[in-house]
């Protein structure tokens, strides 16, 4: 029976077109019945079947040289008339779908092609991709299709049909030329966005050229047979054929075998294993000719053995040289030299970035940390231990090794026991010190630390956990108290802040190391790589200065774009009256308060801001409760601010404080330290900031910059890691609802385990988008989506997934709305350094570029849309740029454009009168995620969210 083409074409339609089949006498043959000996042949129904059915059915019709046209091709024409319910035509080829009973065909007569045996969907599927890979026919070859490359296939009988007992001639194998081809690796697209705008400004960079001599780097796969589980093994029995096949420069993981030559297509060696004897064969096949400049990989791990070689330890993801470290025994710390070093491929070809960088180690170990603690508090040691300990990073010298402590066991001590990987018996920790490190415990009672391993530092040994010693673990990094201690941080500087021309010397005799030192060079020799004897240099541009909009006039921002003079004498654009507002400080600061209202009472006024006189709140104690107690007591409706000024930074005090403003009664509130307002030298300008500030959370505009799109939303996200507390992430999302980007609407969104921060930032985005629509009685164009807290390895992620999530917000506002989405990366934890080359007094010296420095090639990345932009100037060291990555670009801006906007969003960060290394967005975003991720945990009321309250 011949289908009909119904529905699938399954047992239901095999049903309902028998009995619709006329009745057959014997002997008569049936046009839609073939007969082949007197026996009916089954013909195809099912949905595979049916395909490769019509397939025969449009090679018998069509001429042989006729072209095709229309947009499908033979699979895509098949696909498209395969509607449910669709006539469908059948050419008999015997076969069987789903649901149709067998029939064995008989053999067919002399001179005619056998029937095809029964096959299902899946079968007739599969013959059919076959088909397409089978060799062209030279008699009737078709004319090719404009839209899919040229393939003829074989007919389907032919095809379907058991070999024939005639000898076939084998097909002819590729030639070696298609066989390199398909090993040898494409050059991707490099992308190319450069703008133009701006004074050409000469400036370098902390990249070096990497030069290669070679012409390929070429990649193997290597097996072993018996299987190999050591990786040391492995390497052992690979490196014992370097004589004879190998060569002395490889390098091997394991699995993946890199060399700079060539052999065969697959090689076959042989080696004895030394435990028993054994013979394995080990089978080296090539899989792909790699480009020299595509093996980053490959070159990081050559300059990691070149580090190693030049006495250089690694101590977390750089390398640092304790042979010399910078001693500051005043405040016991120290400070190890180093550097930073990354081969990549980026638009101007192979460059080696290497920075400086600096180690700030403390000198006092976990143990030392843990006394001062039992000392100041006895009863609650271990939870204050917990807080200062757990979450930091130790560095343990007898091997100078970085470990982050993820718990304390107070249960156990050195004397504990734990079994020997290598003799399987119990050691405690006091033998195993003595004996591996020759390092003697003196305190046997001290509790251990806990380091648990992620599953890439597990290695073979698959350690669970590694127990350490707070005797021998010494503290990195600096706490929040030394953070705040301001001769500290100085004496740091002294050694960690390094000027642009210290900072390429420094650069210049690196490299002057690697090419002297003979082993160094060596490893760079091997494969076929010269490092260029000085940094690289560039061209950049150089941005206008902007102009700083206010109520009654404007300014340009300056050389080193910093308008603090102006912004406390200009009227701002938006002042708001504040007056109704509350002060709450205990009876010790009575004299500094009263001293603070008096004077912003004085200063707001040239701002375009009245103040009236508050209600004064003062307190017999300074408890948190006291505080509490007295806000709630004196709040109602009418209040616009709460203003409080603590004798003391407690940072319970002031998380409970902002819990209470945030989210139990939503009111702006501003906290101050009784201290910063002591000094009465410095209490007029510090109360002029503070006036500006209140007026922000207040609602109000202070400056503005000339804007040309009037019709778009500019988003900014950050997120926040809780990651001492554990895996609960917070996400600010702040947007723009007015034409000039000064008044914006926040939210947050909190991400716990397993749940999908997008989820939450499209909510955000509706939010976003209807707020403007209530507020400007339209709907944006255009949206700008500046997103920090982004990694490397994320933004493929962002590119594709999050871009296509987001736009997926727009359908809520109807399907006619299609604004046009770009979404940029923001990264500013980079360690590219870009200086500027100026020339005096007839020599050239680096200093650092000004703001408005962009550069838009050759260091940017190969495969990205990239800028670098320098926003902000410093006084101090080498100044960072920010990297801005555009993953999705739908705005239809030019080049000069996005980098401008860029550029004109860090000048609008209302909590600091010059620019900041980020766009405003993200600094408010970043701001309100950590104000809600640190202190109030939790999201702030919904009534708060037009006003800037989280500066």
């Amino acid at each position: 029976m011949a289908s009909g083409g119904y529905g699938r074409g399954g047992r239901g339609a095999a049903l309902l077109q028998a009995l619709n089949t006329p009745v057959r006498k014997p002997g008569q043959e049936d046009n839609g019945v073939q007969v082949t000996n007197g026996k009916p042949v089954s013909t195809p129904v099912g949905r595979g079947a049916y395909l490769a059915n019509l397939l025969q059915a449009s090679k018998q019709t069509e001429a042989p040289s006729q072209p095709k046209v229309g947009g499908y091709g033979d699979a895509e024409a098949a696909i498209a008339m395969m509607g449910r319910g669709m006539p469908q035509p059948q050419p008999p080829i015997p076969s069987t779908g789903r649901g149709v009973l067998q029939q064995q065909p008989q053999q067919p007569p002399p001179g005619q092609p056998p029937p095809a045996r029964a096959m299902g969907r899946g079968m007739a599927a599969l013959a059919f991709l076959k088909e397409g890979t089978s060799q062209p026919s030279a008699e009737q070859p078709p004319a090719p299709s404009p839209h899919r490359p040229h393939h003829t296939p074989s007919p389907p009988q032919e095809r379907m049909t058991p070999s024939p007992p005639e000898r076939r001639t084998p097909p002819t194998p590729p030639s070696g030329g298609m066989a390199t081809m398909s090993l040898e690796e494409k050059d991707r697209r490099v992308v190319h966005m450069s703008g133009t705008q701006g004074k050409p400004m000469p400036l370098s960079a902390n990249y070096i050229r990497v030069i290669c001599r070679n012409d390929a780097v070429y990649q193997y796969a290597v097996s072993f047979n018996p299987e190999i589980d050591s990786r040391n093994l492995r390497y052992k029995l690979v490196a014992e054929h370097k004589d004879d096949i190998i060569g002395q420069t490889m390098a091997f993981d394991g699995a993946i075998l890199y060399l700079p030559k060539r052999l065969d297509l697959e090689t076959v060696m042989r080696s004895t294993r030394i435990t028993d004897g054994a013979e394995i064969t080990i089978r080296v096949k090539l899989v792909k000719v790699l480009p020299p400049q595509s093996c980053v990989q490959l070159y990081n791990v050559i300059f990691r053995r070149i580090m190693n070689i030049l006495s250089m330890v690694p101590v977390g993801r750089h390398n640092y040289d304790p042979r010399h470290p910078a001693q500051i025994p005043q405040h016991r710390l120290e400070v190890w030299p180093g550097y930073i070093t990354a081969i990549n491929e980026h638009e101007g070809g192979l460059l080696l970035l290497a920075d400086v960088s600096h180690r700030v180690l403390r000198t006092e170990t976990v143990l030392d940390v843990i006394g001062r603690i039992i000392q100041a508090n006895r009863r609650g040691f271990q939870e204050d231990c917990i807080k200062a300990i757990v979450g930091v990073t130790v560095l343990t010298r007898y091997n100078n090794k970085t470990y982050r402590v993820d718990d304390i066991a107070w249960d156990k001590n050195p004397r504990s026991t734990f079994t020997a990987t290598s003799t399987g018996e119990p050691m405690t920790f006091v033998e195993y010190y003595k004996k591996n490190h020759n390092k003697q415990i003196e305190d046997f009672e001290q509790p251990l630390l806990i380091h648990r391993p992620k599953k890439r530092e597990q290695g073979a040994n698959r350690l669970e956990v590694i127990c350490l010693i707070p005797e021998f673990s010494y503290m990195t990094g600096l706490t929040d108290e030394i953070r705040s201690d301001f001769r500290v941080m100085k004496d740091i500087a002294s050694h960690t802040r390094v000027t642009p021309e210290q900072r390429v010397n420094s650069m210049r005799k690196f490299i002057d190391n690697v090419n002297t030192t003979d082993r160094a060079r060596q490893q760079l020799e091997q494969w076929g790589l010269e490092l260029q004897k000085d940094t690289i240099e560039l061209q950049g541009r150089l941005f206008p200065q902007e102009k700083i909009l206010y109520k009654e006039r404007s300014e340009p921002s300056g050389n080193q774009a910093d308008w603090g003079r102006s912004a406390t004498q200009e009227k701002c654009i938006l002042g708001v009256e504040l007056k109704v507002w509350m002060v709450v400080f205990t009876h010790r600061d009575q004299k500094r308060a009263s001293d603070y209202i008096d004077q912003t009472r004085r200063v707001a006024g040239p701002m375009g801001i009245n103040v009236q006189d508050p209600q004064r709140v003062q307190l017999n104690d300074d408890r948190t409760d006291t505080f509490l107690t007295a806000i709630r007591a004196n709040m109602n409706p009418r209040v616009q601010m709460v203003v409080v000024i603590f004798p003391t930074s407690r940072d319970d005090r002031y998380n409970a404080i902002k819990k209470l403003c945030c989210v139990e009664c939503p009111v702006p509130s501003q906290v101050i330290i009784s201290k910063t307002i002591g000094n009465p030298s410095k209490l007029r300008s510090v109360t002029q900031k503070i006036t500006l500030q209140i007026n922000c959370k207040l609602g109000g505009e202070l400056w503005a910059v000339e804007m040309p799109m009037k019709t778009a939303m500019i988003v900014g996200i950050d997120v926040y890691h809780d990651s001492p507390r554990g895996s609960r992430s917070v996400a600010g999302f702040v947007a723009s609802m007015s034409k000039s980007a000064t008044r914006w609407y926040s939210r947050t969104c909190i991400q716990g385990p397993g749940e999908e921060l997008i989820s939450g930032l499209k909510m955000c985005l509706i939010e976003a988008i209807k707020k403007y629509h209530s507020v400007n009685h339209g709907l944006p164009d255009r949206i700008f989506v500046f997103r920090d807290g982004v990694g490397d390895g994320q933004l493929p992620t962002v590119a594709g997934y999050e871009v296509e999530q987001l736009s997926d917000c727009f359908y809520h506002f109807g399907e006619a709305y299609q604004p046009r989405l770009s979404v940029i990366i923001v990264q500013k934890r980079i360690n590219t350094r870009i200086f500027a080359r100026v020339q005096s007094q007839g020599r050239t010296f680096l200093d650092n570029p000004p703001p408005g420095t962009v550069m838009d090639h050759t260091i940017t990345r190969r495969d990205w849309y990239d800028f670098f932009l320098v926003s902000q100037h410093v006084r101090q060291g080498t100044v960072s740029p920010t990297h801005y990555v555009v993953v999705h670009d739908g705005s239809g801006l030019k080049p000069d454009q996005m980098q401008r906007l860029a550029y004109k969003l860090t000048h609008m960060y209302y909590n600091w009168p010059g620019t900041v290394r980020v766009p405003a967005p993200c600094q408010y975003a970043h701001k309100l995620a950590y104000l809600v991720g640190q202190n109030i945990r939790k999201d702030a009321a919904i009534e708060l969210s037009d006003r800037l309250f989280y500066l």
